[in-house]
């Protein structure tokens, strides 16, 4: 469950104060959050993921407020309960696939199951490339990597950023039949934060800024 209330936040002194709507998703349902460029989606979103601290409001995920904990603990809360899809992927380049996603099981506190990991990327179709360097791989590959990364500690929310802004309509509609298909085999909440009208009519609940 994903709960935010009464969210505002400033950059920085002389800076605008943003508003945020009131969001509530329960568990295991799929929301789409639009809005133009320069609405504040991407602001919103690492609000959401703990990146970024809110002026005034809570955040909720689970049982817990998440701007109520430690800089320490929330690190750890979002390595263990939140997946996050960035716009560019963030690989560690010197890592193949496999090492890069047994790194976000370590960097949670959770002890590396490769089992596991292979697993994921056997669903997503992308198996064999688990010891293939992320740079070898195509954009299609890398997403569904960044996919398997945001899955594999079986989080409370996904939340994707811009998933689709660089895809035709072919890739577009694998991508978001993936987010979807992987968070309901996970019971997890997905947002999808986007600007693509593409998808409005892939989700029925949707909210805008």
């Amino acid at each position: 469950m994903l709960k935010a209330e009464r969210l505002t936040f400033s950059y920085g002194s002389g800076e605008s104060e943003m508003t945020f709507p009131d969001i509530h998703c329960p568990k295991g349902e799929q929301w789409l959050l639009l809005g133009q460029s320069g609405s504040g989606k991407t602001t919103l979103l690492h609000l959401l993921a703990g990146l970024r601290t809110p002026s005034n409001g809570n955040i909720e995920i689970g049982d817990t407020v998440i701007n109520s904990l430690t800089r320490a603990e929330l690190d750890a809360f979002r390595g263990r309960h939140i997946g996050i899809i960035f716009q560019q992927s963030h690989f560690i380049r010197s890592l193949n696939v496999m090492e890069n996603l047994t790194l976000a099981q370590k960097l949670a506190g959770l002890s590396v199951d490769r089992q596991k990991i292979q697993d994921l990327l056997d669903r997503l179709n992308i198996g064999h490339k688990a010891k293939s360097k992320t740079s070898q791989l195509s954009q299609g590959e890398q997403q569904r990597v960044a996919i398997a990364r945001a899955l594999i500690n079986e989080p409370y929310i996904i939340l994707a950023d811009e998933p689709t802004s660089a895809l035709d309509d072919r890739n577009t509609d694998e991508v978001i039949h993936l987010l979807v298909e992987q968070s309901q085999a996970a019971e997890a909440t997905l947002l999808v934060v986007t600007h693509d009208n593409r998808l409005k009519e892939r989700f029925s609940k949707q909210i805008t800024l």
